[in-house]
């Protein structure tokens, strides 16, 4: 079994251009693709086009092959799929695409770089949004304030106010949830997933901390309320506060 393999960055650099700087990274991303870091080896740039070489250790050899066809096939660890897509966007940024190789030169995992079809996204959209979140952080010199929050594990930090919002705000430092209402602008991407890219807020209010039974059972106490009739009423509730896939 093959210890040695190629990455070869082709129509760009050659070996007495490539920047040491830009070299540094390609062989970071390079080592993390392949991992097994403590039995991967760089072992020489090949003249003529950049080609770099690594040599693996034999105890590493079978870990590192079945890592990478697993990339080429579009699964493997996280980590190594992010080195790929590290690997791809150096080629872009620098008009060049490349390959990894085994020692015989046949290709195993091609890298379209400067190829590859930019993803379709569609914007900006302006709209009246509303966010709801956790401040946790307020800054700015000037007169409009940057507001960072945060939902669960996820956190909007395009978020801006006026001075005076903002005073308003810091009472709420790490407060409670806050419904933000304002100005939002997003662009919605091919595969149908929206993304915000700046929000002006307007106003706001403090959203009640309690569990979502109790208010629905509160809502279902209020005369001809029609919470009754609906068989999830708590599906309902979360999907009326975060959206059902579009934008607020």
């Amino acid at each position: 079994m093959s210890g040695e393999y190629q990455f070869r960055i082709a129509d760009s650099y050659t070996p007495a251009t490539l920047p040491m700087e830009r070299l540094a990274e390609y062989m970071t991303a390079l080592a993390r693709l392949l991992g097994e870091g403590a039995h991967v080896h760089f072992q020489a740039i090949i003249p003529g086009s950049v080609r770099l070489k690594a040599r693996v250790d034999e105890p590493a050899q079978l870990k590192v092959r079945e890592r990478i066809y697993a990339v080429r096939d579009g699964g493997g660890p996280k980590d190594a799929r992010k080195a790929y897509d590290a690997l791809d966007e150096l080629l872009r940024k620098d008009n060049a695409s490349g390959a990894l190789a085994g020692d015989d030169g046949a290709i195993i995992i091609p890298f379209p770089g400067r190829t590859r079809s930019e993803p379709l996204v569609f914007g900006p959209f302006r709209q009246d949004s509303t966010l709801d979140g956790q401040i946790f952080r307020i800054g700015g010199k000037d007169d409009t304030k940057h507001v960072h929050i945060r939902d669960g594990a996820m956190e909007f930090t395009d978020l801006v106010a006026s001075e005076s919002i903002a005073l308003r705000l810091r009472h709420h430092l790490f407060g409670a949830t806050l419904r933000f209402h304002g100005e939002g602008t997003w662009f919605r991407h091919g595969d149908g997933t929206w993304e915000l890219k700046s929000f002006r807020i307007n106003d706001f209010e403090e959203l009640e901390d309690r569990p979502l039974s109790e208010v629905v059972a509160s809502l279902r106490k209020v005369k001809g309320s029609t919470w009754r009739e609906v068989p999830d009423p708590i599906r309902e509730l979360l999907k009326d506060r975060h959206g059902n896939g579009d934008a607020n």
